[in-house]
Formats: structure tokens, C-alpha cells, sequence
């Protein structure tokens, strides 16, 4: 089995840019290949950018996930920070850490699963770097723009507002505890709703937007905070696939607190004012959105969450 210690940097730095390419375009002048990279956006955007990082043994586990799949989830969780802001992606940047004996099947794998997500959404790799570690890790720092004044905030909260998620919750924490229990591989991937979000910042009348990663509770009050705002919540609302709450059961877990708070669906959870709610039906934000929308609660002047007991998500510290 050949391992990165039987290729040096210098090879696999070759490898990665071979299997990337160069990623240059109209927003990427230069990609891989120099000191930095050199990004240009299109005049009248606002220059949008997040990082993320994946830990083995924190957020993945060989034993568990494959290594397209751990590319995969690497991307897609700063694509929905994107996302998040109603942005498009231009490209990443990955800074790569690894043991010298990590296969080259894994290397491979890994990178595999994250130029599939690149080319899907159209945010090519432009650089990075390697180092040596005692674990695996992935940092990745991602590049967005958004049309000027437009983006997509968690401060925006207004009483009145209506509150809403995309597609269906607790999918992500079910499928990663069925995994822990049975010891199977770990296939669930979520969608980073890059169009959605696109979509909804043209919407007149939106208000706050975040993606759900720590989980709807979590995540809610997190946009509650930064508004000064607070909220009721119709937990008996928030929208899960069909069978979710008998799989929650056969694995004795409780279907409201993974539905409420367990993370990693990366849908989107935002507001419309009164009068965007009362003009758009959930059919038309629907259709608007290319995702099933849910009213899952109302902003209010009082702060404070109401309707639901206190839920934590995933904490890091």
C-alpha cells in the first residue's frame, strides 16, 4: 500500500493539481500553482468568504465514512456557509493535514469527494497547503460574492416576521446515529442550498437567514441573539421524512430532540416580514425557492424562545 511518505510534497502537490486543473475563469485569474491565488469580482458584488475545518475523530471517522465521502462533507459545509449568505461561489482553498503513512487510496479519495462537489457547484480548487500532523485534517476557506447591499444576514430579525426552513430536519443526526449503533458506513449527504438562498435574496420582504448546522434550536437562537429579538416556535411543525419518527423509536432516540437539535442538515432557517409572508404562499415561496418550504414560528418583541424546552446542539468547547 503506498502512502503520502512514499511521494513527498512536492508529487502530490503535482497530483492534486492534475486532478483539479487549473480552475481559472472569470472570477479566478490565477489558481494553483503560485504564491496565491488572484481573484477578481464582478463589479456592483460584495466579496463574501467563511472557513471551516473537519477533524478525524471529531467530525469524521475512517471506520465509518469513506474518503469521497469525507471530501464530500468537507466542501459541502462551507458551501452552505455560502449559502447562508445568499452567495455564489468562486472557489476554496484547502490546507490539508496529515500522518506521512495516510494511504494514497485515502489522499486520493479524499480529493475525489471534494472536486465532485466543486464541479457540481461550480467552485473550483485555486490552492492550499500541506503539512504533517498526527491526524487527518481538513481546512477549508472558501470565496463567495453577492450582489452588493444583498447579502443574506442573521441580524435581521423584525417582530412580526415569519419563520420558515427548507426541505425536512433530523435527517443528518438519525442517519449519523444509526451509523455509531450498527457500525455501518455513513452515506446521508446534505444539499448546501446555495440556489435556494440566491433565490431568496431577491425576495422582497426577507428578513434573517442562517443555515441549520448545530441544529434548528441552536441555530434559531443564534439569529435571535444577534436581532434582540425573540420567538415562538411550532415544534409540532418542523417538517421530517416520512418514517422518521418509528426509525428514531427502533433506535430508541427521541425523534424531537434530533429533529429540533441535531445539526448538520445544513437547510436554510429564515424570516419574510408580515407582508412577504402574507403575499407569498408556502406553495409559491416553494416553487420560488426550488425546495419545500415550512412555517415552523413566529418572531416576537418579547425575547426568549418559546414552545420548546432548551435543546443543545453540537458544541465544540
Amino acid at each position: 500500500m503506498r502512502r503520502l511518505s512514499d511521494l513527498g510534497e512536492r508529487e502530490l502537490i503535482r497530483r492534486i493539481a492534475r486532478a483539479s486543473g487549473p480552475g481559472e475563469g472569470s472570477d479566478v485569474i490565477l489558481g494553483i500553482g503560485d504564491d496565491a491565488a488572484i481573484l477578481r469580482t464582478r463589479p456592483k458584488e460584495d466579496f463574501v468568504t467563511s472557513t471551516d475545518a473537519l477533524v478525524e475523530n471529531v467530525h469524521f471517522r475512517w471506520s465509518t465514512q469513506t474518503p469521497q465521502y469525507i471530501g464530500r462533507r468537507a466542501l459541502i459545509a462551507n458551501l452552505s456557509d455560502l449559502a447562508a449568505m445568499g452567495a455564489r461561489p468562486i472557489g476554496f482553498v484547502l490546507a490539508l493535514s496529515a500522518p506521512p503513512d495516510l494511504s494514497l487510496s485515502r489522499f486520493d479519495g479524499l480529493f475525489a469527494g471534494l472536486l465532485r462537489e466543486a464541479r457540481s457547484f461550480d467552485c473550483p480548487l485555486i490552492g492550499g497547503n500541506l503539512a504533517r500532523s498526527n491526524q487527518t485534517v481538513l481546512s477549508i476557506t472558501i470565496f463567495g460574492a453577492v450582489s452588493k447591499g444583498n447579502a443574506l444576514r442573521r441580524d435581521q430579525l423584525r417582530a412580526g416576521d415569519a419563520l420558515y426552513v427548507t426541505g425536512t430536519l433530523g435527517g443528518a443526526a438519525l442517519a449519523l446515529a444509526r451509523s455509531e449503533q450498527l457500525g455501518t458506513s455513513l452515506r446521508r449527504l446534505p444539499v448546501p442550498r446555495i440556489g435556494a438562498a440566491r433565490a431568496l435574496s431577491l425576495l422582497k420582504g426577507r428578513g434573517a437567514c442562517i443555515d441549520i448546522s448545530d441544529g434548528l434550536v441552536p441555530d434559531l437562537q443564534h439569529i435571535l441573539s444577534a436581532s434582540g429579538v425573540g420567538a415562538d416556535l411550532w415544534s409540532e411543525r418542523v417538517p421530517t421524512t416520512s418514517g422518521f419518527s418509528a426509525a428514531c423509536r427502533h433506535l430508541q432516540l427521541d425523534p424531537n430532540r434530533l429533529s429540533l437539535a441535531g445539526g448538520e442538515d445544513y437547510e436554510l432557517l429564515f424570516s419574510l416580514r408580515r407582508s412577504a409572508s402574507k403575499r407569498n404562499s408556502l406553495r409559491e415561496l416553494s416553487d420560488r425557492l426550488g425546495i419545500a418550504v415550512t412555517q415552523v414560528g413566529q418572531v416576537t418583541r418579547e425575547t426568549g424562545l418559546r414552545g420548546v424546552v432548551s435543546l443543545e446542539g453540537f458544541r465544540h468547547y
